[in-house]
This record gives C-alpha cells, structure tokens and sequence, in this order.
C-alpha cells in the first residue's frame, strides 16, 4: 500500500467520482453523521467495503448489529455476548482480540449490542480500545476503528466514562501510531464537539433536528444549515483536509447484506456467511475455557470463605460464652471462699457497725466520730466470731441464714443503738465539732477491717478510667447493646478500632460491660454491684448503691433529658429525695435494707449535754 493509493466511494452531482486516500482514511479521525435512514451506516459500511478490499484490517463497535451482513464476502471476526455470534467474548478477551487485529490482521466485529448489562460492553470496547492504542506503538501498523453511536460514549453535556476517555486518547494521539478512528452518530447536537472539529474528513446526511442543522450551519457554513435539510437518502456533504472545496456526494451502495436495513413486509432469507477458521476460533475458545475454570475456581474460594468466617465466627461466640463463665465461675469461687472462711453475712453488713469504737475522734473532714462502747453487743459479736470459728461449715447449712439473719442484725443494731442529730428546735447543745457527718464523698476507712466497700471500689476503679473509656461506660449504659466503635465515638474518640477494644478491654476486665452477642456490649453495673453482694440487695438499695457509682460517669443526651437509662432509675436531684436526703449519711446495713430513717432523733435533757439515754452517732460507709 502506498501513501498516494485511494479508492472510490461515490460521485458528484455533475458526474465526478469521488475517491478518499486510504492511508488518511486508516489513520486520521473521521465523523459521519445524519439522521436515522438518510445512510450514514451505509456510507461507514462503504468505506469498510474498501479496505477489506485491499487485505486491510479494521474493528467496528456494532451498537445495533448492523454490521455482521459484511460477513456475507468477508472473513471477518464477530464476537459479542450472544449465540448470533461466532464467539462470545468478556473483557478477559480484550488482550487475544488486539493482537488477533493488528498482528494477525484478522478483521473483527465487536458486537456491543448483544450485551444486556452496557456496563460490560463500555468496559470490554475501553478495554479493547487500550489494547489496540498499546500494541499500535510498536507495531505502527495502518489500523482503523470505527465505533458506531460515537454520541453514547463521547456526551457533549454530562460526564465521560473511561470508555469515552479512551476514545478521545486515540483521537487525540492515536494518528501518530497509525491507529485511526470513525465515530458515526444519528445526532451531532449530542456529540462533544471537540471531537468533530479535530476530525480530517466529515460526512454530513440528511439532518432535520433544529440543534443538528445548527451544527451543520457553524461548521459548514450558514448557507447549508436549510441545505442539509433537503438531502436525498445517500446524499451527503463531503468536508476534508485533504480536499480544500466543500462537495455534494452521492455515496456507492453497498455490496453486501444490509442488517441494518429496516425490516419490510417481504420475508428475506439471510445469506450464508464467511466462517473463521478453526485454529483462530481455538485460541479464543481457550481463552473462554481458562476463564469459565478461572472463574468456578473463584466461586469455590468464595464458598470455602465464606465457611471460614462462619467458623470463626462461631469460634468468637464460643470465647466470648467461655470469658463470661470464667467470670460467673471466678465470682462464685470468691463468694464460697468468703462463706468458707467464716466470714458469715451478718459479719460482713453488722461486722463494722459494731468496731467503730475503735475509730473515736475526730475525722479528716472536721468532724467528731463518737462510739459508744455496749457491753452486750460485744459480747454477742465475740460469741457470734467464736462460733464460726468453731463451726467453719455450719452456717452454709443453716436455714435462717441469709436474708432472716440479715434482719435480726438490722433489729438488733436499731434496738441497742440511738443515733441523734442536732435540731434547731431541741435542747441539746451540741458543738459544731460534733457532727457525725463525712464532707463531700470521703468515705471513712477503718484501720481494723480489711474489707472495702463495694462502691468505694467500684467508684476507684471508674475514676482510674481516662475520660473516654467512662465515657464509653454511660453510653453502654444509655444505648447497649452497641459495639465497643460505636461507643468510642460517641463518648468523644475517634475511629480507631485498636483505642476502642483497648478501652472495651479496660471495661471487661472489670466486669463493667458483657457481650450481647452480634459484636455489641451492655452496661452491667447493677449485675455486677448485685453480684459482689452474692444477690442479697433489694431494688432500693441496688438503686441507691447504682446512683453512687454512676455519679462519676459523664452525663448522656438521654440523662440530660431525664429519661431513665438502661432500665436504672435516675438519681432525683431534688433535696427532699430519699436519696438525697441520706445523702453519704445512709449506713451500709440501711441501704442493703431499706429501713434507713435519717429523721430518727433520740430526745435528751439539754443540760450540758446530758442525756436519758447514750449519746452515740455513728459514722458510716456507703455502699
């Protein structure tokens, strides 16, 4: 093929015949427009006509299956989606189809229509497309592409895909390669004009559309935008580089079957087609088959996937199910090696009420801690210690033990001792030295006793958290269950994942928060506090020792609200409250109880302080 060589694609309104060179043609850019059934496709099919003529090679994108009645004279490739064609194709195929066209020069028709989804044919065309402009850098061979309903990937208005993207490369870059380009379009109006006005060669049918006849009338002149109305069927205005005048052409007919034409009333017979031949239909055929294996062996690492996490999912629930029974196991250990070491209830709630004698003084807050020694609760305390001592195992079997023995201490302890407190209206004169109660939340800690109360450990630990793990803990309790992500957040962390089951860990380590299954945890402070006291508080007392821990954690939206949060009651803040009233002021045995009654007041003589009865106030501890 020489640079000079052209061929014949109609003639003049005089006569004239009207050749194209074949080299521009191959690699320039070229647009042919005109509305539906003026022969826009049959001049494209013309111009393929020629070069298949001549032994050379060309793709065309087929959006309406017009193209394969080439196969009627031509050996040519047709692939696509359906069984219409001789081998259907995805986008694993791009590679195979480019070197099919431009190193073994097989001519081929990439059949876009036949795809139901359009997202698989833009991507097997973009992909195709950047095969070709790739391999065209080294082979540098005389290729042409010509892409029907050019409008659909190159939009004048809206976004442009990567296929479109693609295709303006090869407009823009591809001349330089020898790779060419045809783009065919029903409306020009629709197609960014960038493109038409690069083009080398246009050819303009029939348009009647007033926004088409206006691009016609810019690009060709005003003259012909009422001319390009009035073109007969094959007609057109013929623009190049390569030909300074502007011509009137009668495009040639093609000689092959037109699939494209509109069906008729006449039944027709399709004619026999070219078939490929055998060795090249093998190549692709494996390359379908690689991919059918490829793609079977992808679903069962799918499956067997999917498997694994089911398991490991199940694994975690399993762990998480073992991490609560090890707790559960832990507190009911430490609760059998209390009751085995003698240490019965009575001894842990009335225990401490009856050594505050050794506590005489004034305390850290500027207060007076007055005891007053009685014999006989003495006595009664020594027996009690005396006899579990002896009897280390009885009291697991004894049947009043429990909540009956509980309130025998509690009688006991009111019966046997007065607690007064100063009234305004009454006749003690007592100094203000001698109240008996602690300022703020200091709790007194008794030199002679190793145990500690539940809530002042519970409240210990809650203030060793950093802001954002109590944070965590109010939004457990307001919101659970909610994963420990999702509470990082809302208590004012960020979104790493670590920083938050760090945090969470902080919590279960604690047995502040429980797994609720599906990854979400809840608050268990009322578990737990019920828990540390082996199931022996009421709801009163369970409230009041829920209220004292919970004061340390940051206000939630809903507690702002005054709604009540996790099924616990809100502290009332009002000062008549029974709460509020007792104030640090409760005794441990009155909150476990409930008899607590701070307005009890023993009367006396008001001289100097004497009294009918013994003046006693006792400091006490809260839970």
């Amino acid at each position: 093929m020489t640079d000079t060589e052209r061929f014949t694609v109609g003639e003049t309104d005089n006569g004239s015949v009207v050749t194209l060179p074949t080299v521009d043609i191959l690699t320039g850019r070229g647009f042919i427009t005109g509305k539906s059934g003026s022969g826009k496709s049959n001049s494209a099919s013309v111009i393929a006509e020629k070069l298949l003529d001549r032994g050379l090679t060309l793709l065309i994108a087929d959006t309406d299956g017009e193209y394969y009645g080439l196969k009627e004279e031509y050996e040519i490739l047709h692939v696509g989606a359906d069984d219409e064609c001789d081998l259907q194709v995805s986008v694993e195929h791009a590679e195979k189809l480019a070197s099919l066209a431009l190193e073994q020069g097989v001519p081929i028709i990439l059949d876009v229509s036949s795809f139901l989804d359009e997202r698989d044919a833009r991507e097997l065309l973009k992909e195709v497309a950047k095969q070709l402009f790739a391999k065209e850098k080294k082979q540098k061979q005389p290729f042409l592409m010509l892409v029907e309903e050019i409008h659909e990937y190159i939009p004048e208005g809206g976004g442009m895909g990567e296929c479109g993207r693609m295709l303006v490369k090869v407009g823009k870059r591809g001349r330089k390669h020898g790779l060419g380009i045809v783009g065919i379009s029903q409306r020009p109006a629709d197609v960014k004009k960038d493109f038409i006005t690069q083009c080398d060669w246009l050819l303009w049918h029939r348009l009647t559309w007033s926004n088409d006849t206006k691009v016609a009338g810019r690009i060709l002149g005003s003259d012909y935008r009422e001319r390009v109305e009035e073109l007969a069927d094959g007609e057109c205005f013929m623009t190049s580089d390569f030909q300074e005048t502007l011509r009137q052409v009668q495009m040639e007919r093609k000689r092959t079957f037109d699939a494209g034409a509109t069906p008729g009333l006449d039944d027709f017979e399709r004619p026999e087609l070219k078939s490929v031949s055998e060795d090249l239909m093998g190549e692709l055929e494996t390359i379908t088959e690689n991919e059918k294996q490829r793609e079977s062996r992808v679903q069962e690492l799918e499956l067997e996937l999917r498997d694994k996490e089911e398991e490991l999912k199940r694994l975690r629930a399993e762990l998480e199910e073992a991490k609560d029974l090890s707790a559960m196991a832990e507190r009911f250990s430490r609760a059998m090696l209390e009751h085995a070491s003698g240490r019965a209830f009575r001894d842990d709630i009335t225990g401490r009420q009856s050594e505050l004698h050794e506590h005489d003084g004034p305390d850290d807050s500027g207060g007076t801690v007055v005891t007053t020694g009685d014999d006989e609760r003495r006595k009664r305390r020594t027996a009690t210690e005396n006899q579990t001592t002896d009897d280390g195992f009885e009291h697991l079997q004894s049947p009043d033990f429990g909540a009956g023995r509980m309130a025998e201490a509690v009688d006991g302890s009111d019966d046997e001792t007065d607690e007064t407190t100063p009234d305004d209206t009454g006749s003690t004169d007592r100094t203000e030295t001698e109240t008996t109660k602690p300022v703020g939340d200091v709790e007194p800690s008794f030199a002679g006793t190793s145990e500690r109360s539940v809530v002042t450990e519970l409240r210990e630990t809650i203030d060793a958290f950093d802001p954002i793990t109590r944070g965590m803990l109010a939004h457990y309790r307001e919101s659970g269950p909610i994963s420990p992500l999702d509470a990082h957040v809302a208590a004012g962390g960020d979104g790493d994942r670590t920083a938050a089951y760090r945090r969470n860990g902080e919590l279960r380590k604690h047995d502040l928060v429980a797994h609720a299954g599906r990854g979400g945890y809840r608050a268990r402070l009322r578990d737990e506090i019920q828990a540390r006291h082996d199931g022996r508080l009421d709801e009163h007392a369970l409230d009041e020792a829920v209220a004292r821990v919970t004061e340390l954690l940051p206000a939630t939206e809903t507690e702002r609200s005054g709604e009540p949060t996790d099924g616990e009651p809100t502290q009332s803040s009002s000062d008549d409250s029974p709460t509020a009233s007792a104030g640090a002021s409760g005794t441990d045995t009155e909150i476990l109880t409930g008899l607590s009654d701070p307005d009890a007041t023993t009367s006396g003589s008001g001289d100097d302080g004497d009294t009918d009865g013994t003046d006693e106030t006792v400091e006490t501890e809260i839970l």
